[in-house]
């Protein structure tokens, strides 16, 4: 029987066992060690705090920018001196600028790149647009400054919208852009209040100087957010069909069917809103004058509150639900709204209708950027099909407001909240019947992952 070979282990002394093992590393090189669930560097869906509270600053300054170009226009002109026909034309031509510029506006941003360039040079020439203004109160001048800011906001708003996504990724966009419209909602209130005061307490062109002194603190919060987390997008999912260069062209966007099935939907939206609170404006200026102003003012204030507070919540629910559910809940709060107008008279009793009007904005606040996202995505014209959809609820908005002045001269104002109602009804009808679900599950789960 023939014994086996024993094999004999050699035993180092501790300090020559550790050189031993240094030696195998330099020759056979050292392999690196990964924590699992920790990317080395962040990516688009997990941006840092000086780039979130920097885009959450710039759309508090910009909102709070924009309000000066509200009411407060008319207000100024009328001091001026100005004949109402001149202060409607002078709001006409910002209004034909704004409606004709939509498609070149996100145009530009879409060829851009630099989507920080297009915001920052944008909002400094709505700052300079609104110090034109106080400073050279004339006509043509007033006419060139309204055209300019008109103009720079169908670049701003655009711009804002992509830079948010490409800040988090389109998986996390729905969150984003509802903080985008929470504090663009608190921008515009405390905007109104301070201009408002700044108008009473010191002068009228006072509250266009400040306007033109905020985009200074809206540029250094733009400062905060670095450029290549601003122009970042996502890798396209495994499963997405790569999209064909022409797909992306404009013919493209108007073969989209369920682009152009929301856009109508836009439209019949904003034909039935954009006249209601005007009309209920004009109807308690003749039953108590002396109250009009406040109820207006309180009227106006109600639907920013509720959608500051809901509209991140609304995001967040868009990546769990997905778009159509709360679409569905943001069109069937209008007619609702306009129905409960037609019979009611209270002052207080209309004041809180209008958180329906807060539910609406609250939704299409957050539904508009991340529908159109959805429908456009790898096709490089989000911002131009942004625009399309904005022309379109331009033009709703400016026939909502000629159909209701006529309906409520023949038939009454009960029966124009009514005919608004019924239009609303039928947008919330076209959104059960034609619209699709937009969001790309899988795609955003493995976004986010």
């Amino acid at each position: 029987m023939t014994a086996s070979p024993v094999t004999e282990r050699r035993a180092y002394p501790a300090r020559e066992r550790d050189s031993h093992r240094t030696d195998l590393r330099e020759r056979g090189g050292s392999r690196p060690v990964r924590r699992a669930g920790r990317p080395s560097t962040p990516g688009p869906a997990d941006p840092s705090r000086r780039a979130t509270y920097g885009l959450d600053a710039f759309t508090f300054f910009i909102a709070n920018l924009q309000t000066g170009f509200g009411p407060f226009l008319a207000v100024y002109f009328t001091q001026q001196k100005w004949t109402q026909s001149d202060i409607g034309l002078a709001l006409t031509v910002g209004s034909l600028v704004s409606l004709l510029g939509q498609m070149p506006g996100g145009a530009f941003v879409d060829a851009s790149r630099s989507k920080r360039f297009a915001a920052g040079f944008s909002a400094f020439w709505v700052g300079a647009s609104a110090v034109m203004l106080a400073a050279f109160p004339t006509y043509l001048v007033v006419m060139l400054a309204m055209a300019i800011h008109s103009a720079a906001s169908c670049v701003l708003t655009p711009a804002i919208a992509a830079i948010s996504i490409g800040l988090v990724g389109h998986a996390n966009a729905g969150a984003r852009l509802g903080r985008n419209a929470s504090f663009s909602a608190i921008g515009n209130a405390l905007g109104a209040a301070s201009m408002g005061a700044v108008g009473y307490y010191l002068s009228n062109d006072a509250v266009f100087y400040l306007a033109g002194e905020l985009v200074i603190p809206a540029l250094i919060s733009l400062r905060f957010i670095p450029s290549r987390r601003a122009e970042a997008t996502r890798p396209a999912a495994a499963d997405e069909a790569p999209t064909p260069p022409s797909a992306g062209g404009l013919a493209g966007l108007l073969k989209n069917r369920a682009l152009l099935c929301f856009a109508a939907c836009m439209v019949l939206f904003v034909l039935a809103h954009a006249a209601m609170l005007p009309l209920v404006g004009s109807v308690r200026t003749l039953r108590a004058s002396e109250t009009a102003t406040a109820l207006v003012a309180a009227c106006i204030m109600v639907p920013q509150a509720v959608l500051a507070v809901t509209a991140p919540f609304v995001g967040r629910l868009a990546q769990s639900w997905g778009r159509k559910p709360l679409l569905v809940i943001g069109f069937a709060a209008l007619p609702v709204r306009g129905l409960l107008f037609a019979f009611v008279s209270d002052p207080y009793w209309m004041v809180a209708i209008q958180v329906f009007d807060g539910i609406s904005a609250s939704v299409l606040g957050v539904m508009v950027p991340l529908i159109v996202s959805d429908l456009t995505r790898g096709t490089g014209r989000f911002n131009t099909a942004l625009g399309a959809v904005g022309t379109g609820m331009g033009i709703g908005a400016a026939l909502s407001t000629a159909l209701a002045g006529f309906m409520a001269d023949h038939l009454g104002s009960q029966s124009t909240f009514l005919g608004l109602a019924l239009m609303g009804a039928l947008g919330l009808v076209l959104v059960l019947l034609i619209m699709p679900e937009t969001r790309n599950k899988g795609a955003d789960e493995r976004g986010s992952a």
